[in-house]
This record gives C-alpha cells, sequence and structure tokens, in this order.
C-alpha cells in the first residue's frame, strides 16, 4: 500500500533521513522505533507532503505522491495524527471534527464519518460542544484521531500516541488502534517511544537510527532480539 525508496531528508545541511525504504502491506500495523533525533517524526512529515524529500520517491496504492501536496494526499486517503495531538484548542469538539473532513463535499457521508468516530471515542460526543483545550490529555488524543478519520483515510500515520498519557489511557489509545484497525479496515503506520506496546499490536516493525533503517523483521521477531531489548525494551 505505501513504498517509500531510498528517502534523502535535509534541514539545511543536517541530514535527518540518509537512504530511507520501507514497505507496507495493505491491513496491517507496522511499528516504527528508534530513538530521540532518529527521524521518526521527519519520515512522517515526509510521507504526508509536510517535508520535501531531497531524492527518493515515495508511492502510494502504486502512485507516486512525492511532490504531491499535503492536502492532495490526505485526499488520495492518507491520514496523519501529529506528536502533541495538535487540536484546535479555541475550537469545540464538533468543530475540530468538521475540520477533519473539510476536504469532503457529501453531507451524508460526513455524517457517517461522524457517527463511525462516536462509535469508537463516545467520549467525543459527550464532549461535542466543549472547547478542545479544556479536554483532558487522552480525550485530546482521542479527538486527535477522531479528526482525522473525519477524512475517511485508507491509510492512518500516528505520531506518538501515548505520549504524556496516564497508564491506564494508553491502554485505551492501543485498544482503539487495533479496534481501527481490525474492525474498520485501516491500515497504520505506527511511531510510539513506548516500545513495548508498539510491537505487541504490531505485525511488523522498522528500527531507524540516525536517519536509516538498521532492523527490520516481523514484531514477534523483533520483541526477542537481544539488541533490540537492550537498546528500547530494557534489557
Amino acid at each position: 500500500m505505501l513504498s517509500v525508496s531510498d528517502l534523502y531528508v535535509s534541514y539545511g545541511d543536517i541530514s535527518s533521513l540518509t537512504g530511507f525504504s520501507l514497505e507496507i502491506r495493505a491491513g496491517a500495523i507496522v511499528t516504527l522505533v528508534g530513538g530521540n533525533g532518529a527521524g521518526k517524526t521527519t519520515t512522517l512529515h515526509t510521507i504526508s507532503g509536510l517535508l520535501r524529500a531531497k531524492t527518493g520517491r515515495i508511492e502510494f496504492q502504486g502512485e507516486n505522491i512525492t511532490a504531491l501536496p499535503a492536502h492532495q494526499i490526505v485526499a488520495r486517503g492518507l491520514g496523519h495524527v501529529p506528536e502533541g495531538r495538535m487540536v484546535f484548542s479555541n475550537l469545540t469538539v464538533g468543530e475540530n471534527l468538521a475540520m477533519g473532513a473539510y476536504l469532503l463535499k457529501d453531507q451524508a457521508r460526513i455524517g457517517k464519518n461522524r457517527d463511525y468516530v462516536f462509535s469508537i471515542f463516545p467520549r467525543l460526543q459527550e464532549r461535542l460542544k466543549q472547547t478542545a483545550g479544556t479536554l483532558s490529555g487522552g480525550e485530546q488524543q482521542m479527538l486527535a484521531i477522531g479528526r482525522a478519520l473525519m477524512g475517511s483515510p485508507k491509510f492512518l500515520m500516528l505520531d506518538e500516541p501515548s505520549l504524556g498519557l496516564a497508564p491506564r489511557l494508553i491502554s485505551t489509545i492501543f485498544e482503539k488502534i487495533v479496534e481501527i484497525n481490525k474492525n474498520h479496515g485501516v491500515t497504520i503506520l505506527l511511531v510510539e517511544q513506548n516500545a513495548h506496546l508498539a510491537l505487541e499490536i504490531s505485525s511488523y516493525a522498522y528500527v531507524l537510527e540516525t536517519g536509516r533503517i538498521a532492523m527490520a523483521g516481523p514484531s514477534r521477531d523483533l520483541r526477542n532480539d537481544p539488541q533490540l531489548k537492550a537498546a528500547y525494551l530494557g534489557g
């Protein structure tokens, strides 16, 4: 579904990704593991069109999207939930969700998508008229994911969805990620600092170190890899 080939991305003279490649099949949950500064967020920003690669190619469902602007990439069914949630804090929950559907013209479809979001996150329906800035961190993460789902994505990228959340809420968010994938058929690329959880729910994983893929394989194999355990899983 997504193919990234030999990607080079720089911030000025500083290289962030150097020859980065990955492939993700439809229906999978794939996780990208790596330390701070490894290039994980840069990867997602480049795929979604927020950053431009110096060289390399990104294909989504067989189409070259490397040079497309971000809104055209979203229109093709590729959603992005950014690190830090980035909800519109002065807008209500309902208004935030409406922003996620800004490319859709069919009101019936928008209504159906909203019902779909409420079926996954009932809390958002209860908070519909509340301003997003007054929500808890967990509720804001639900809203950020719900806003992305309003655009009918076939493929969803999630950047650190557990960041800053209490353990109980982390479990809830990860259960919902699995539900979105299994019950609704959305392919997922997950960037997550909690490597234990990410490897538990994903089928395949890539390990990113200083802009390059250092290791890749089925998540169950990487969970038991001594090198990976020492670096990311606490031994």
